[in-house]
């Protein structure tokens, strides 16, 4: 495949690791779960140093933001996939299985190869003066190790936590994007949309196009403030828009799309004005790759690289063999939970919700969003250690019929019972398990690791 672009030299990165035996990536994440978040670059910068700085092989898009950065990373890795270039992408965190981050082409890396990735990323840490990486950093460093090892292309890459701090920061970007900007992560980040806007804004590079997405005002002026600081040239997505229609289905919506460039029409099956948010911020950045060098982003591979396009655990509607409607979603901050819940007052006249969420989350501003909608709510403890205690919820819904099954077995159970649509939220852990409840028990939905690019890659431009 001839490549219309400038590829970066090609950095040399060694794989001569001592043979270990062959053991599953989580038996060597979980240790290092112990070292928490520990947001710095020098680490994670000195370990890719000594893996050969694969990072430098490949250019490299990075999405920060507090909501949307997936869905936004995915959408653009599948256009780019879809018009012939070989597309790495790498996001978090993962719904059932942690081989889900790491993806060349919409195909997950498989489990054997990510845990021999992992065994030389932390055998090479515990050799010389290296300290270990966190569970993330390992992550991050495996994903730019097997993305060049595997000659990728491009590399989208979703930021963790902030952006300035953030492992994914080692890499450098020939693009920046942020998706939308809200309250999340407050304690490391910052108390006001400015001060977490800044701290998205550090993926920014002097002479490098940074696209923003951010719709609140204060989020706008720091990113664009940040911007000239540093001398990013700065664009918003309304820059290039002109105008946006958008009919709605079950299981999909047609979004016409007219630029400063062409007109689109999109069939995108990511449900919800948000995700209409997001893929424009997807189109802005592949729209300036286009003219960038990656000439075969035009018209017809950037249709198909969202009709492709699939991300679930966000709005994702599965309906079990005798014909009930369950809805799950992610939203775990108050701003994506008040997406959902505008979905939900179009959509759905009742339903049902089973809900948990995590000690660090704003579980009464989410509540605030996805309760009041619901005819009956069910109260039960995400599988993580994380997890807020369900009773102390209860006291935020006086009135509300409400029960509390602290084991999601029997939470699960209960909420099935019901003949309403029920909505799962409230937390990534508990949807990711529950998603893999009932395709245990019902057959449905696809396993996660299943999604993203579908068939995009089949199209390849030479």
């Amino acid at each position: 495949m001839k490549v219309l672009h400038q590829t970066p030299k090609r950095a040399t990165v060694p794989s001569d690791a001592q043979a270990l035996p062959v053991v599953e990536p989580e038996q060597i994440l979980r240790p290092l779960e112990s070292w928490g978040v520990r947001l710095e670059l020098d680490r994670v910068e000195r370990l890719l140093e000594h893996l050969g700085s694969p990072q430098e092989s490949y250019a490299t898009v990075l999405v920060a933001g507090t909501n949307g950065k997936g869905s936004t990373a995915s959408l653009l890795a599948s256009m780019t996939a879809a018009a012939g270039y070989r597309t790495g992408l790498f996001t978090s965190p993962h719904l059932e299985g942690v081989e889900e981050r790491l993806r060349i082409d919409g195909a997950a890396v498989s489990r054997p190869e990510l845990a021999e990735l992992l065994q030389e990323i932390v055998g090479r840490a515990g050799s010389g003066d290296l300290e270990a990486p966190t569970y993330f950093e390992a992550l991050t460093a495996a994903a730019c190790l097997w993305f060049a090892r595997s000659n990728v292309d491009l590399a989208v890459f979703e930021v963790g936590m902030g952006g300035r701090l953030d492992a994914t920061n080692s890499c450098s970007p020939v693009l920046s994007l942020v998706s939308e900007i809200g309250f999340d992560h407050v304690k490391p980040l910052g108390n006001t949309l400015g001060e977490i806007a800044r701290e998205k804004a550090g993926i920014f590079r002097s002479g490098v196009v940074s696209i923003s997405g951010a719709g609140e005002p204060e989020a706008r002026k720091a990113l664009r403030a940040c911007a000239l600081e540093i001398g990013a040239e700065f664009r918003e997505v309304a820059d290039s828009v002109k105008q946006v229609a958008t009919e709605e289905g079950s299981t999909s919506q047609r979004v016409r799309v007219e630029t400063a460039r062409r007109g689109y029409t999109f069939e995108l099956g990511l449900l919800g004005e948000h995700q209409v948010r997001n893929l424009l911020l997807a189109l802005a950045a592949a729209e300036h790759l286009a003219v960038d060098g990656w000439s075969g982003l035009d018209r017809q591979a950037i249709e198909l690289g969202v009709r492709e396009c699939s991300w679930p655990g966000r709005l994702e509607r599965v309906e079990l063999p005798a014909g009930k409607v369950i809805w799950l979603d992610v939203a775990h901050n108050p701003q994506g939970a008040e997406s959902l819940a505008r979905f939900l007052a179009t959509h759905l006249t009742e339903y049902d919700l089973l809900f948990g969420i995590l000690k660090d989350k704003d579980a009464r501003g989410v509540l605030a969003a996805v309760a009041p909608g619901a005819a009956r709510i069910t109260l039960t403890c995400p599988p993580s250690g994380r997890a807020i205690d369900p009773e102390a919820l209860r006291a935020w819904l006086s009135g509300r019929p409400v029960e509390v099954e602290q084991d999601p077995i029997a939470a699960l159970e209960s909420a099935l019972a019901g003949q309403r649509p029920l909505l799962v939220c409230g937390s990534l852990y508990l949807v990711g398990w529950v998603r893999k409840a009932l395709r245990q028990r019902f057959g449905v939905p696809r396993p996660a690791v299943d999604f993203v690019a579908r068939s995009a890659r089949a199209v390849v431009k030479g």
